[in-house]
């Protein structure tokens, strides 16, 4: 499973649970459509945390990278629904930093002949 990574700010005057909403929304979508396998939204707790990082984190689960490109694919369309669901997110936040994880040790990984 590979994990990409959205850690995000919400814009001034935004509210927190009108994001949370249109986050599920967007992810359902994408979930339902077999964009993505899964989801999890979370926030800073108690202000621990890298002050690097902004407040909220979005973890969005694919099988692999072919699916999180078709994902992609989908939304760079702009076409509707998709649009309007990516927008009701994206423009409730700024500082937006992005990454891409994988389950480790991967499941192909071959033990014993490593060179490094």
């Amino acid at each position: 499973m590979d994990i990409y990574d959205v850690w995000f700010d919400l814009k001034p005057g935004e509210s927190d649970t009108a994001l949370a909403e249109a986050i599920a929304g967007y992810m359902g979508y994408l979930r339902e459509h077999g964009l993505i396998e899964g989801w999890r939204l979370m926030r800073r707790k108690l202000g621990l945390g890298p002050s690097e990082l902004p407040e909220f984190h979005l973890m969005m689960e694919v099988r692999d990278l072919a699916q999180l490109e078709r994902a992609f694919a989908h939304v760079a369309s702009r076409a509707e629904p998709v649009e309007s669901a990516h927008h009701a997110v994206n423009s409730r936040v700024r500082s937006a930093m992005f990454a891409l994880y994988r389950d480790f040790p991967d499941a192909v990984r071959q033990h014993g002949e490593e060179r490094f």
